[in-house]
């Protein structure tokens, strides 16, 4: 089974954060989607919080985890988890440098398991959870309807049995 780790704050979950869970389906026979918790690092949402509209964004896939790991190493963590591939969205030029140095890191640590890069479009792709008012939106929407982001479709053709 072909299983693969994608993880990342999703501090808020995004449409981008949705597109990557949708691609990551097509391609792995699990995906595990994990909230990386980094003790140095100040978040908008509890973990908890994050957890909760990531599932409220995703139909029950049995082919999909939604979880997240603590302060380790993601290469360490997707090793004990039994992932071969690790999941990286990169959305500019940052992001690609960073993602390139993670990605010779990791495979010096565990050159057992491949990062697969992938580049979400453009419209989606330049929003980022971070953007004035953006974050107060999605407060006001968990508040109001416990969903935070989008919602990826409730008829599971994202999630096709492989």
């Amino acid at each position: 089974m072909r299983t693969a780790v994608y993880a990342g704050s999703f501090d808020p979950p995004t449409n981008g954060h949705l597109w990557m869970i949708e691609q990551g389906l097509e391609m792995f026979d699990c995906l595990i989607v994990a909230i990386g918790d980094n003790p140095s690092k100040r978040y908008s949402f509890t973990v908890g919080e994050r957890l909760d509209l990531l599932r409220a964004s995703t139909a029950a896939c049995d082919r999909l985890v939604i979880t997240h790991f603590d302060n380790r190493y993601l290469v360490d963590y997707a090793g004990k988890k039994g992932a071969k591939y690790v999941l990286r969205g990169i959305r500019s030029p940052h992001d690609y440098e960073y993602e390139r140095v993670m990605r010779h890191i990791n495979a010096d640590m565990a050159p057992e398991i491949t990062t697969v890069f992938l580049m979400p479009p453009r419209d989606i792709a330049e929003l980022q959870g971070r953007e004035p008012g953006f974050l107060r939106v999605v407060r006001i929407s968990a508040r109001a309807t416990r969903v935070g982001a989008p919602r990826l479709p409730r008829d599971g053709r994202w999630c096709k049995s492989r």
